[in-house]
């Protein structure tokens, strides 16, 4: 995490955003998603073992473990819009469903939720901002995530209730 910049560190007008910094932006989505969930599909394994399993969507990603999975979905703007879109960062207590499964779990319950949006900074690059101006980078981001996720799954090893609230972070 970034801690919180002046509002003079970051490039923000009321332009329409170009198509140089739609196309930057959704270099930087794709570089998160690939970093979480890559497109090539890893080699099968015995799905009884502890293994995290990453799923990839057209505009997202899920990393499903036993207990706990996070999801990342990326909601572009329109092309006329003013906005360049957000990013969507969920943590689960259970199982995530994909889209198109016909596979059906008990359903997981949502612990905790960010919304991100990309800002170019002035030093160049873009960074995600949450609503509270908390800033990441795209790997600091990644970070984030999976620190989200191994926290899901030490919880669950520990023996916390399923109806136990989640401790503050």
């Amino acid at each position: 995490m970034i801690p919180m910049g002046a509002e003079s560190e970051f490039n923000e007008s009321d332009a329409p955003p170009t198509i140089k910094m739609r196309n930057a932006v959704q270099q930087e989505v794709t570089r998160l998603l690939d970093a979480l969930a890559p497109e090539r599909a890893p080699n099968r394994r015995d799905a009884s073992s502890d293994v995290v399993e990453r799923h990839r969507t057209p505009r997202g990603c899920i990393v499903q473990g036993r207990t706990g999975a996070v999801t990342v979905s990326w909601f572009a703007d329109s092309a006329q819009g003013s906005e360049l879109g957000e990013l969507q960062v969920v943590a689960w207590r259970g199982t995530v469903t994909r889209p198109g499964s016909s596979e059906r779990s008990e359903g997981a319950k949502l612990i905790e939720e960010l919304v991100l949006r990309p800002v170019e900074s002035r030093a160049g690059g873009l960074v995600w901002r949450t609503e509270d101006g908390t800033v990441f980078t795209t790997q600091s981001l990644v970070a984030h995530c999976l620190e989200w996720f191994d926290q899901r799954m030490e919880r669950a090893g520990n023996g916390e209730a399923e109806g136990a609230p989640p401790e503050a972070e």
